[in-house]
């Protein structure tokens, strides 16, 4: 099987990161496919942490190429500071390439994201303040600017000055702000231009060529599916497509070139900012889950709301990205709970359902069922055997994947790559 998507199942942050660097070890090609610089991939490899917000996280892998593909918003600042990182910490980036398609996030984008945030008041949708939101509304308004723009000067400052003149009068007029300068964005954005034009590539042709020729690929989702623009808890989501089906729109490739597609999701449920979230714990249990799984973000340090397994809303997202295989992250977060939990179906209105409703407002009513299963004390970071498991941790492990209706490919027990346990060896090979 030589193409895989792994891609979340919650509302992100489900170390999806770790579990990409697990499968691309082996992989030709590892393609980022949608979000921006709001996206926080986090991988430990010999005690050592790396953190990615643009790159794929397979950059890591020698001889592994890496993409940013169409459907990415790019942040050159950002991108050029990670690139610089890396190279400072002996990892040289020179198979990369990057989409001339991509849309670059301008700094009227970050400005005018905190700006309308900030007049939302308590209707807040709880963004990062990327400009993630704003980059991708010029594109689909068809006012962007690319990256094929960015690296050609003439052309640059023309499509500047244009967007300019439309983004500081909504600035000024509208929010009161200062108008930006377009010399000195020009200066900064054309010093990112030269540190990163030598990376631009036709990436359809690439990606496209590469499933032709039978090449391992990986390709990496950010966020989570609950998240997604148009299955996520609108309007609190995202602004790409988060899904496995995001591959193929923001790459080039036809669904037919998808092999297999692994969800991550973690034993427990996170989420950061704003929006509905039925099994969220707000007592000692979501503390504990907190500060052990060391719950805060890796793009923004915020700390993320914290809850049982919703089996509820992860059977929908598995369905939405008809996943092969679950990678169930954290496992060993939950040891020491005396018992543990996991929300089998939602209660609204007085009616039971199994289903995640199509309409997410009808969260705000939905109150949890819940299984009770018995916990274990164990300390389980150094299992690397199913079968070495406490008993109780198995059962967990497998009463979710009945739930789901979705086998378990792995499980992990801590956030070093060695702190993996295989469950379904065979679903993971590329």
């Amino acid at each position: 099987m030589p193409s895989i998507v792994v891609v979340g199942l919650q509302w992100g942050d489900e170390a999806k990161g770790k579990v990409v660097d697990y499968v691309s070890q082996d992989a030709d090609v590892v393609v980022r496919y949608n979000g921006g610089n709001n996206a926080g991939h986090t991988v430990v490899i010999d005690g050592e942490v790396f953190k990615f917000h643009t790159l794929p996280v397979g950059a890591l892998n020698p001889g592994v190429m890496s993409v940013i593909t169409d459907g990415v918003v790019i942040d050159p600042g950002v991108l050029s500071s990670e690139l610089d990182g890396l190279e400072s910490r002996g990892f040289h980036i020179e198979n990369l390439k990057i989409s001339g398609c991509a849309h670059v996030i301008m700094p009227y984008h970050k400005l005018l994201d905190k700006l309308e945030e900030e007049s939302k008041g308590e209707k807040k949708i709880g963004t990062t303040g990327r400009g993630i939101g704003p980059c991708y509304a010029d594109k689909v308004s068809r006012v962007g600017i690319r990256i094929s723009e960015l690296v050609v000067p003439e052309l640059f400052r023309s499509r500047l000055e244009d967007a300019l003149a439309v983004k500081n009068r909504i600035l000024t007029s509208v929010y009161g702000a200062e108008a930006l300068d377009v010399d000195q964005i020009f200066d900064e954005y054309s010093a990112y231009a030269c540190r990163i034009a030598g990376y631009v590539a036709d990436t359809a042709h690439i990606v496209s060529d590469a499933a032709r020729l039978g090449k391992k690929i990986v390709f990496e989702g950010a966020h989570g599916t609950l998240l997604d623009i148009d299955h996520g808890t609108y309007p609190y989501v995202t602004s790409s497509h988060v899904t496995a089906g995001g591959a193929c729109i923001g790459t080039g490739i036809g669904p037919t070139q998808i092999d297999r597609v692994i969800g991550v999701a973690k034993s427990y449920t996170t989420r950061v900012g704003e929006g509905w979230f039925p099994t969220e714990l707000c007592d000692e249990t979501g503390n504990y889950i907190r500060e052990r799984g060391k719950e805060y973000g890796t793009t923004t340090g915020r700390p993320r709301r914290c809850g049982w397994f919703d089996a509820v809303a992860v059977k929908f997202t598995a369905m939405v990205n008809s996943a092969d295989a679950i990678a169930l992250i954290s496992l060993d977060v939950l040891s020491g709970l005396e018992t543990v939990r996991v929300c089998k179906a939602y209660e609204i209105d007085g009616s039971v359902t199994p289903l995640f409703p199509s309409n997410p407002y009808i969260l705000e009513k939905c109150r949890p069922v819940y299984e009770e299963l018995p916990g274990w004390s164990d300390d389980i970071s150094g299992v690397r055997k199913f079968d070495d498991l406490p008993e109780n941790a198995k059962n967990y492990v497998e009463y979710v994947s009945q739930a789901l209706g979705v086998p378990v490919a792995l499980v992990s027990v801590g956030r070093g790559r060695e702190q993996t346990v295989m469950v379904r060896p065979d679903l993971l090979q590329i």
